[in-house]
């Protein structure tokens, strides 16, 4: 069982929480949500990972996606959720983040907090979560794009990564 914290539009934390149920986030009452965690993780060498979720997820079963992340536990902190969901998901560790976006979805009654995280492992290490991830990949600078650009790309990721993926491509352009 989890339980979340709810925050108001503001991102201040309510003295309410929120008990996990499976496909029921949109159940959150109205004006409140709760704090979700997303990251991009760039090896040093510069490629992408990429993981599969499992086909058993409520939201965007079997859907490869370009972030390692989830709810935040009720008492964290963004960056401390961050960091246990990159090794949950990943079995990756990283002190190298940095805070991309900080955005609402109102649908699913989410505040997410969305980083890049920089990890130096090898490429090998990655440790998928049962029930959560079931593949994954690593990608340059040309698959990240390819795969945003698909219709396979969970588009509500890329919307929180825009401004980061457009450098990308701008820098994929220069440099043929």
């Amino acid at each position: 069982m989890e339980i979340w914290d709810l925050y108001d539009r503001n991102g201040n934390k309510t003295e309410k929480t929120w008990e996990r149920r499976f496909g029921q986030n949109n159940l959150i009452p109205e004006g409140y949500y709760h704090m979700v965690v997303d990251i991009l993780v760039r090896h040093t060498d510069g490629t992408y990972l990429l993981t599969k979720r499992s086909d058993d997820k409520d939201i965007y079963p079997g859907y490869w996606e370009a972030s390692a992340g989830g709810s935040a536990l009720s008492g964290e902190e963004p960056l401390t959720a961050a960091k246990r969901e990159l090794f949950e998901e990943t079995g990756l560790t990283s002190d190298d983040f940095c805070l991309i976006s900080h955005t609402f979805r109102d649908p699913s009654r989410s505040m997410f907090y969305s980083y890049l995280a920089i990890v130096d492992a090898p490429k090998d290490s990655v440790v998928l979560q049962d029930e959560e991830t079931v593949d994954y990949k690593w990608v340059d600078d040309a698959g990240l794009i390819a795969y945003t650009e698909s219709d396979l790309a969970i588009q509500t990721h890329n919307a929180r990564y825009a401004d980061l993926i457009d450098e990308i491509r701008a820098g994929i352009n220069k440099n043929p």
